[in-house]
């Protein structure tokens, strides 16, 4: 089913629909934000070694747990961190943070004056409690740089809230048998959050709000490029619902699909809690029902058994047919029970509006019925695991249960790649925030960071002043290689070479498998000086950048030298043209200048990119001229 065809039916405006968004966008600083470790991102089999924490909440300046934390940290796991050669003791948290990255600070200044925000007069750094592991502190240091400002849509304004600089989170590598394995590659990479006013009321415009905050971003040339490297979070309600996050959409172009199937979502829920309360519907306290699967041949449920593990069930009154009731493409309202039971170690649940089914016999279903005191109005849920987590995953599904009875309860959900979404954890609330006292406060002075230039004026000025047609010109603006086009013109480089290079040679070469990736900055404008100095003919290009990728440790020089790419001077490619017209003298005398198009390409076959095509084709034509 596309989203197309999944549209509500009410309008939005209906609905009461609300949605804002969270920006996270990396910035391509040359260290991290609070030390001088590189930003670059390794493969976790270049680590050198690992260590391993156990993370725990800890009360706020009021002695407050966030709720999130809490929930967190009930699961008790192990996590590993691969530690690198470039690594440090602050990542490691071992010393203390350095002060915040200068670099860091003028670009997300950059940032603030583009969404015409006001800095604040002086910037503190907090901790943001964090206790999935994500960071070896246990909190994200975060610092408020900007406020009150706007950007402009199609169906309105949007009020920009606040802009944040903070600390990249370490790279979730795989799960482990006792917990998490992390990289620290990542983490402390800098990064600036902007957070919009709840002024969004339809998903178009989020993707267009959404859109618009990107081309900001990149409009810096200060911004990380590519996937990863860019998050963005949505919150939406709509008026009989609640307010939502929805973490970690990945694609810019899912972020309309998010918006509209959670909106969706929450209407559905909203008509089962009208109708769980017409029914006068009831939770439960968990059971043991183990008794019930003694003899079970259910594969799930006797390897749970077989392994000393236990069958915990809880009547839902009032539920049958309304568990199994989708609430958005492919997920049910039993789904939601799942996601609450798997964060509590269990690998899902069955209940009974999908039972008999996975082994389980109707026999047993009828026993478990009565196990529980279950009527024909009444669904059952059970989760067959080790003990200790069977109990607290039923209970966590007991509790999202009676929350269904309420309506949509606020929490924080993960975007799944289809475009629905799935549970996290409870909403964070203030006490998950206190401030840094190892990190002195900073004033931010804006009148020193000049206004970047946007992607779309830079578009017009390519075209008018380089003489680039729209589409490349386009490409270049909005590309990742942007600000390498803008060095290759500062340092003489001509516009249309260096562009076509950059956006077209590179796109080709990825095409013939050529590891592009290998690829430097360095090398790039190395290769395109070398073509301006007469060093390299254009023709060299793509055998010069295929021999870099394949061996990305030389210089253009050095390789172009191994691989004999060299310019040849006019002497030399007219003893190869003339070498080729005396081979085929015949057909120069029978054919004339007709014999030019086949003789080229021999001709540039045999010189092999080391001379200009324009050269090769003078030279080419006087020697015809001259035997015809």
């Amino acid at each position: 089913m596309t989203a197309e065809e999944y549209d509500p039916d009410a309008e939005y405006e209906e609905l009461g629909l609300v949605a804002g968004l969270e920006i996270h966008q990396q910035l391509d600083t040359a260290t991290k934000l609070f030390c001088d470790c590189p930003t670059e991102l390794r493969e976790p089999e270049e680590a050198t070694r690992t260590f391993t924490r156990y993370l725990h909440p800890t009360r706020s300046e009021l002695g407050e747990l966030d709720a999130a934390a809490v929930e967190e940290s009930r699961v008790d796991r192990e996590f590993e961190y691969l530690a690198y050669d470039s690594t440090c003791l602050v990542e490691e948290d071992d010393e203390p943070p350095h002060e915040l990255d200068e670099e860091a600070l003028e670009t997300a200044l950059e940032v603030a004056q583009l969404m015409e925000m006001a800095p604040v007069d002086q910037a503190h750094v907090m901790r943001k409690i964090v206790v999935d592991g994500s960071n070896t502190t246990g909190f994200q240091r975060s610092t408020l740089i900007a406020t009150d400002g706007t950007i402009e849509t199609s169906d309105g304004p949007v009020g920009i809230e606040d802009l944040l600089l903070e600390e990249e989170s370490a790279q979730r590598v795989e799960e482990t048998d006792d917990g998490v394995r992390y990289s620290l590659d990542r983490l402390g990479i800098p990064l600036v959050e902007i957070g919009t006013s709840p002024d969004i009321s339809t998903p178009e415009q989020a993707l267009e709000a959404a859109e618009r905050i990107g081309m900001l971003l990149r409009s810096t040339g200060k911004v990380k490029r590519g996937l990863g490297t860019i998050r963005q979070d949505v919150n939406v309600s709509i008026a009989e619902g609640a307010r939502v996050e929805i973490k970690g959409v990945q694609s810019l172009d899912d972020i309309d699909d998010i918006v509209r199937f959670e909106a969706n979502r929450q209407v559905e829920l909203v008509e089962l809690a009208s109708k769980l309360q017409d029914r006068e519907a009831s939770v439960g306290e968990p059971e043991d029902v183990t008794a019930v699967f003694e003899d079970t041949e259910s594969g799930v449920i006797r390897g749970a058994l077989s392994d000393g593990g236990s069958v915990m069930a809880v009547l839902l009154s009032g539920y049958d047919g309304l568990v199994g009731h989708e609430i958005a493409p492919d997920r049910r309202l039993g789904t939601e029970f799942s996601d609450h039971a798997k964060r509590h170690g269990a690998g899902g649940i069955f209940h009974t509006d999908e039972l008999p089914a996975y082994g389980v016999t109707d026999d047993e279903v009828d026993a478990l019925r009565e196990a529980v005191g279950a009527g024909p109005d009444d669904a059952v849920a059970i989760v067959a695991d080790a003990t200790e987590i069977a109990e607290s995953a039923i209970e966590a599904v007991a509790e999202r249960a009676k929350t269904a009875l309420e309506g949509v309860p606020e929490e924080t959900r993960g975007a799944n790649d289809d475009g629905t979404t799935r549970y996290l954890r409870p909403l964070p609330g203030a006490a998950r925030m206190y401030p840094e006292t190892d990190v002195p406060p900073v004033d931010p002075d804006p009148s020193e960071v000049p206004e970047p230039e946007l992607l779309t004026e830079k578009v017009e000025r390519y075209q008018a002043e380089y003489d680039l047609d729209a589409g490349l010109a386009e490409q270049v603006a909005y590309g990742q290689r942007m600000p390498l086009f803008e060095t290759c013109i500062d340092e003489g480089v001509d516009p249309t070479l260096a562009a076509t290079t950059l956006e077209s040679t590179l796109t080709e070469l990825r095409r013939d498998d050529v590891a592009v990736e290998n690829l430097t900055d360095e090398h790039l404008l190395e290769v395109l000086t070398m073509v301006e100095t007469g060093d390299l003919p254009n023709e060299g290009i793509t055998d010069l950048l295929s021999a870099l990728a394949d061996d990305p440790d030389r210089t253009a020089a050095a390789a172009a030298e191994e691989e004999d790419l060299g310019g040849a001077d006019e002497d030399e490619v007219r003893e190869a043209v003339l070498e080729v017209v005396e081979r085929n003298e015949s057909q120069v005398e029978d054919e004339g200048m007709q014999a030019f198009s086949g003789l080229m390409g021999e001709c540039m076959g045999a010189l092999r990119g080391k001379a200009d095509g324009d050269l090769v084709s003078r030279l080419l034509r006087e020697e015809i001229q001259k035997r015809a």
